[in-house]
């Protein structure tokens, strides 16, 4: 059975609250889960203590019964120091597209032009 540690979505609409639960990966988001293993509330402030909640022991324990955690909860998981860090680089993504590169280089060269003829 592949388990994940994930999101499952309450709250009314436009008013979102998670429960961080551990599921079969084959059920649906919000559907039929194993245990609640704590809460995320998006609408509370970065700092505040009341936006994540979890049960740290529960977590490594589903852990370390080969559960996977999704991207969203691995990096709660990061910030509470449960699991070490783990590097993300997507390069790619910080590259301008080829009409962005093409404008870029017009840019340059039109700003070269202009030094020059203004050291004449």
């Amino acid at each position: 059975m592949a388990m994940k540690i994930r999101l499952a979505r309450g709250g009314s609409k436009k008013r979102p609250f998670y429960r961080i639960v551990a599921a079969d990966s084959r059920m649906p988001r919000d559907g039929r889960f194993l245990e609640k293993l704590g809460t995320y509330n998006p609408l509370l402030p970065k700092d505040s203590e009341e936006r994540v909640k979890m049960d740290v022991e529960r977590i490594q324990y589903w852990l370390g019964q080969g559960a996977q955690a999704t991207d969203r909860v691995a990096r709660m998981l990061e910030a509470a120091g449960v699991v070490a860090k783990t590097e993300r680089s997507n390069p790619e993504k910080a590259v301008p597209g080829k009409k962005a590169q093409e404008r870029a280089k017009e840019k340059a060269d039109k700003a070269a032009a202009a030094a020059d003829a203004g050291e004449e």
